[in-house]
């Protein structure tokens, strides 16, 4: 199952097998209520809850059971462009175009951190169950690590020179990964520490997304999507989405991505309005996609000499 908003204003549920075979019955339920575009949605794994945030400043908490709003989050003053939930606490942290996160607390309702300090747009947030449980990314390029107990922020890290839109951690080691325009980079998840910087995806990244395998996917504004050896920075393979026909040539955007549990499907919600469910190709060998080794040991050479 997952759920998918846009907008449209509606959020979408669907079931992932039948919608990944053309079922015309895939599509579970349409929930409504928000007024602007749905920016933010997060499936809670300990409570049958989903969470929806939007341009329209709500953040509202479905019960899937009955499919109603039992709880709404008020006090962003502007629209919401993240949301994330912590892995082990019942908490939830939202940032939008007021340049800060909001940590809420999940049942009660009530405001515990207000996270300030960022510039501009808060467009991506990441929790952990480890310190720092709380990582944001914002419009004005900084990416900011954050104390949960304390709220307060002990690292700011300023490497991007573009808005940073997506960030992304793996469940197999402690790193992340942020995207923007210049390039993705990768971190050490526990004190920010700069590792490697993945180039040449020459797009604004709306979207990354990590699998267990360690394949990174990164998802530009131009329709472009590149797999990336999460552990080498190595770009195996490069592909455009296909705008659905009738749609404008400017409507090919890749605004979300997503594994399944099983990492073996990849969704994307793009911007002509579709949601694209991607599979690997069986008949890929390591002939008919070969590793172009003496551009990428140049690549690995000229980057470094480089600081960043």
């Amino acid at each position: 199952m997952f759920a998918t908003g846009g907008g449209d204003r509606v959020v979408k549920v669907w079931d992932l097998a039948k919608a990944s075979v053309g079922a015309p019955d895939a599509l579970k339920i349409t929930l409504t209520g928000h007024i602007s575009p749905v920016r933010g949605l997060a499936f809670s794994e300990r409570h049958p809850y989903l969470f929806s945030a939007g341009e329209d400043k709500q953040v509202k908490c479905w019960d899937l059971e009955t499919n109603q709003v039992i709880r709404h989050y008020h006090g962003h003053l502007s629209g919401i462009f993240a949301l994330s939930l912590h892995p082990t606490l019942d908490v939830l942290v939202t940032g939008g175009r007021d340049a800060v996160a909001r940590v809420w607390d999940m049942r009660s309702k009530t405001q515990i951190h207000v996270l300030s300090g960022h510039d501009h747009t808060v467009a991506s947030i990441l929790t952990k169950s480890t310190d720092p449980q709380i990582i944001t990314g914002s419009h004005d390029t900084t990416i900011k690590m954050w104390d949960l107990a304390a709220g307060k922020c002990f690292t700011t890290l300023t490497h991007h020179q573009k808005s940073i839109r997506a960030l992304a951690q793996p469940s197999f080691e402690h790193t992340f990964m942020s995207g923007a325009a210049d390039c993705l980079k990768k971190w050490q998840g526990k004190d920010g520490r700069f590792l490697k910087s993945f180039r040449d995806h020459n797009a604004v990244i709306n979207a990354l997304a990590i699998n267990d395998d360690g394949v990174l996917v990164s998802g530009g504004d131009d329709g472009s999507l590149r797999f990336w050896d999460y552990e080498t920075g190595y770009c195996f393979q490069d592909t455009t989405t296909i705008a659905q026909p009738g749609s404008l040539e400017a409507e090919n955007g890749v605004y979300a991505t997503a594994f399944d549990l099983t990492g073996t499907r990849l969704i994307t919600c793009e911007a002509d309005k579709t949601v694209k469910i991607w599979k690997q190709d069986d008949s890929a060998t390591d002939a008919s996609h070969p590793i172009d080794m003496s551009s990428w040991r140049k690549q690995c050479i000229a980057e470094s000499k480089m600081r960043y």
